[in-house]
């Protein structure tokens, strides 16, 4: 016979827990009718980690029947300091009862008792009954149930990080037992539920009082042996509020409830209502979660409309020349390096007619090469760069991209940076598509399925989606005021940056090898000299044993402590370099073993055999801000801070003898667009005079005369506060960066503020328009949303705050060199000089010696005029044999 087991879960608790810890998540936790879903997905995932962990026979769910209790009529203002509860929760609070209904777990509230009373009653009528019993909640007060048959889960933070309360733990952590418990709460009071105990009594003296004279009566039976003259004044005098918040605090075990142990068995879910409550809250991870479990239904195949498709083979190649205006196209590349991905099908079509293959050689039959390469014909897609490059390994151009459904979803909001065409369906209320995850499976069991009807049914529905999709994220952008935006700046330059990719970067592996051995034997050296300072060999890369070397046999002073001991980040090495050189030995070993690892080895292994490049991939559709980065590898964070770091640049050389690398950079973009954006005169004033920015401020902030010499500390420092300005930067924070007092850091940023007025007024007035609109847009309406700039935690507003801030100011410079990009890719089309990377604020190029000087001339003056501000634009050039020659 089954043991029974008993569990019981504070529903109010563990529902506001799930809500806030996946509260910055919110706009992301929504299902297709605009119902905020994070505090049901949460409470879900607790479940499955309890039911999981518990394998209850018995379960309920308790919940709060109301705010007025018999505590409230004991005390009027018990719970009353307690923020109004937000409508996004109070709306999931019906749903989180409706999923317990499916998953077969019994509910139960009554009125004027709480929740913490059900638990309490049912829990004492188990421990009778000799059955073991779970409790779970996100509130310590239910402590005071932990007993031998009884365990108390508290969940810590979030919902899954859970610690379980038996009397020993209680013990241990509080030094008192469970029963105790009520009698330091009456003895210290709880903030959180807003009653008092004895006035400037803590936890810890409420403690200490208990362990010497066991409850309060024993404390108050004792009372004049209390040395403490003010502890005992007070107790004296707070005597008939101790009891009170005794009596408040305790959980009755003897509730008027209606419900048995005999009402609480747990038969497990009825599958058929939790699917469909997973599929109405679009709970896709926990239907994949059934699916692999072979749940029949939980896929989303059996609710999905039929869909049509014809097999593309060669009796029929010609049916495609139909297709006159426009023809909606998906390239099926399951790997993230579309440079490398195996192509594993296509579909193309319009209206119903979806034409589909794995055969991706039929691509390249005339009929089709000329239906993609056409430019009468407009395309629809998913991913257009990626689709480009994709078509270009076959041989085919693909011409005249009308809809980038990736690039259009991206634009509307660019927090959601989904890349899955399934799920970003789904955020846009298309649910007739499944997401690849749950037809091609995850990790190690994914592949493309070999069932001809389930893989061709996908690649039709992806393409029906890209088609259906349309209208709808067209008109959201014209009512953004974004298709401008689409049409001119993102969507050309997806084909510039895919013509980019395609061309790659010529990489020197000979340099690379040589340097690599230069490496391995300067970390050889450095490695000695640490070993000799050490006074012993040990791993360096430990920081178990490095902790051990510098703070237990050097006895260096332990800056920072974590939670497996002293910390040897960089941080610390740092402060410790001064006076310590192996902190400093340690340093530089890390760096060079850094770009060794990462630079070196790393781009060795990406260096295509056939040519001899690297093809990075540019991702467009990340950063909420606009601009791009980069991968496979990354080329836009090799170091240049240190000279080992410049080095790996040395490798970088052009396609041909007698080319050369010409580079071009924005000089200081961001402040220049920011007082574009401010208006402010005396900052608009210094660009229009060619002054040097930084020395420009100097001269302000330290109050200098026309005489005066601007020192490079001064500068250095000016140039803290410039670009920290703009971040929303704390005093404390720039006292950090740069090594000052926080109260010369806030006269540095007050004197700032008033020397450049329009600065402080811009930084209050975007705040106010974030607030009041919910987002904030560059120079070319790209927009960023910011759920949090209302939000109650102050940490969440306050960065959501610095966002407002930064993003017109970040995102403007990306849209600046992205014109720029376009326009370049224009010029060169009669030169044989190529555009090959761009870093953020820079364009790298490669050319024959005899376009340079063309481009010498030609780059700064498109890059310069992109968009108009009230200052100008400056760019600086250089060109070299290799990338490291041209700075």
């Amino acid at each position: 016979m089954t043991k029974e087991k008993l569990l019981l879960i504070d529903g109010n608790s563990v529902a506001f827990k799930a809500f806030f810890a996946l509260y910055n998540s919110l706009s992301r936790f929504t299902n297709d009718e605009g119902l905020h879903t994070n505090a049901i997905y949460g409470f879900n995932t607790m479940l499955d980690l309890m039911l999981n962990h518990v394998e209850p026979t018995k379960v309920l769910v308790a919940f709060d029947a109301g705010k007025t209790t018999f505590r409230t009529k004991m005390y009027a203002d018990y719970k009353g300091g307690r923020a109004k509860t937000p409508s996004e929760f109070s709306e999931q609070m019906p749903y989180i009862k409706e999923l317990l209904t499916s998953r077969g777990i019994k509910t139960y509230e009554l009125k004027e008792y709480e929740a913490d009373d059900i638990i309490g009653t049912l829990a004492r009528e188990a421990e009778s009954a000799g059955i073991q019993t779970t409790i779970v909640t996100g509130d310590r007060d239910l402590t005071q149930l932990a007993s031998e048959l009884t365990t108390v889960s508290v969940s810590k933070r979030g919902v899954t990080d859970v610690e379980h309360y038996t009397p020993e733990f209680v013990k241990e952590k509080l030094g008192i037992t469970p029963e105790q418990i009520i009698e330091m709460k009456g003895l210290q009071g709880d903030n959180s539920d807003n009653y008092p105990g004895v006035a400037k009594v803590g936890p810890k003296t409420a403690v200490s009082l208990i362990q010497d004279y066991g409850s309060i009566q024993g404390v108050y039976d004792h009372i004049d042996d209390i040395t403490a003259k003010k502890l005992k004044e007070h107790l004296i005098e707070d005597r008939d509020q101790a009891f009170r918040a005794r009596e408040l605090a305790t959980i009755k075990r003897d509730a008027p409830i209606e419900i048995g142990l005999d009402d609480l068995k747990y038969d497990g879910p009825d599958m058929e209502k939790l699917v469909d409550f997973y599929k109405k809250m679009n709970f896709q991870s926990f239907l994949n979660k059934l699916n692999d479990q072979g749940i029949t239904g939980a896929g989303e195949t059996e609710q999905l409309s039929e869909i049509t498709y014809t097999v593309l083979n060669d009796d029929n190649l010609d049916e495609v020349s139909e297709f006159k205006d426009d023809v909606t196209f998906y390239l099926e590349m399951p790997e993230d390096n579309y440079h490398l991905s195996p192509m594993t099908g296509f579909v193309l079509g319009a209206g119903n007619d979806w034409y589909v293959g794995r055969d991706v050689d039929l691509l390249t039959r005339p009929e089709v090469k000329t239906l993609l390469e056409d430019k009468t014909v407009t395309k629809d897609v998913f991913d257009a760069k990626r689709t480009y490059v994709g078509l270009n390994r076959l041989d085919i151009t693909l011409n005249n991209v009308d809809f980038d459904l990736l690039l259009v979803s991206y634009l509307l909001d660019t927090n959601d940076n989904n890349n899955d065409l399934g799920k970003l369906a789904k955020q846009h209320g298309y649910s007739e598509v499944e997401t690849d995850d749950v037809v091609y499976g995850k990790g190690a069991k994914r592949e493309v399925p070999l069932n001809d009807d389930i893989f061709y049914s996908h690649l039709a529905r992806k393409a029906q989606a890209i088609q259906t999709l349309k209208t709808s994220l067209y008109k959201e952008l014209t009512d953004n005021n974004q298709m401008d935006l689409y049409l001119d700046l993102e969507r050309p330059v997806a084909f510039v940056l895919a013509r980019m990719e395609i061309a790659g970067i010529t990489v020197d592996a000979d340099k690379l090898e040589s340097m690599k051995s230069v490496f391995t034997e300067k970390l050889s050296e450095i490695e000695l000299v640490i070993y000799q300072e050490a006074g012993e060999e040990f791993n360096i890369s430990s920081p178990k044993q490095l902790s051990r070397i510098l703070f237990e046999k050097l006895q260096l002073p332990a800056i920072k402590k974590t939670k497996t001991g002293y910390s040897t980040s960089v941080e610390v090495l740092e402060k410790l370099a001064a006076d310590a050189p192996i902190a400093e030995n340690i340093l530089r070993y890390r760096q060079i073993a850094k770009i060794q690892s990462t630079y070196v080895e790393g781009l060795l292994k990406v260096i295509n055999p056939d040519d001899q490049k690297v093809h990075t991939r540019y991702v467009q559709t990340l950063t909420q801000t606009g601009r791009l980065s980069s991968v496979d590898p990354n080329l836009q964070n090799i170091p240049v801070r240190s000279d080992e770091g410049r080095q790996i640049r040395q490798a970088f050389v052009p396609r041909k003898p007698g080319w050369q690398i010409f580079s071009s950079d924005y000089s200081q973009i961001e402040l220049r667009v920011l007082a574009h954006l401010t208006g402010d005169e005396n900052l608009q004033l210094a660009f229009k005079n060619g002054e040097d920015i930084h020395a420009s401020t100097a001269r302000r902030i330290f109050r200098l005369g026309p005489d005066d010499e601007v020192s490079p500390n001064m500068r250095r420092q000016a140039k803290a506060v410039n670009f920290g300005i703009v971040y929303g930067i704390s005093d404390y924070g720039l006292s950090q960066n740069i090594g000052i007092s926080r109260k010369q850091a806030k006269e540095f940023i007050d004197t700032y503020f008033e020397e450049y007025p329009g600065v402080k007024a811009y930084t209050e007035n975007i705040v106010s328009q974030a607030r009041e609109q919910g987002f904030v847009e560059t120079i070319l309406h790209r927009r960023r949303y910011l759920p949090d700039i209302n939000a109650r935690n102050f940490n969440q507003r306050t960065f959501a705050e610095r966002t407002a801030m930064n993003t017109p100011i970040q995102g403007s410079a990306a849209d600046i060199i992205k014109v720029a990009m376009i326009e370049m890719d224009k010029a060169l089309q009669n030169m044989e000089a190529t555009m090959l990377l761009q870093v953020h604020d820079e364009l790298i190029f490669e050319a024959p010696e005899s376009e340079i000087e063309k481009l010498s001339t030609l780059v700064p003056s498109i890059m310069d005029s992109a968009i108009k501000l009230d200052i100008p634009l400056k760019v600086e050039s250089h060109f070299g044999p290799t990338w490291y020659d041209a700075k």
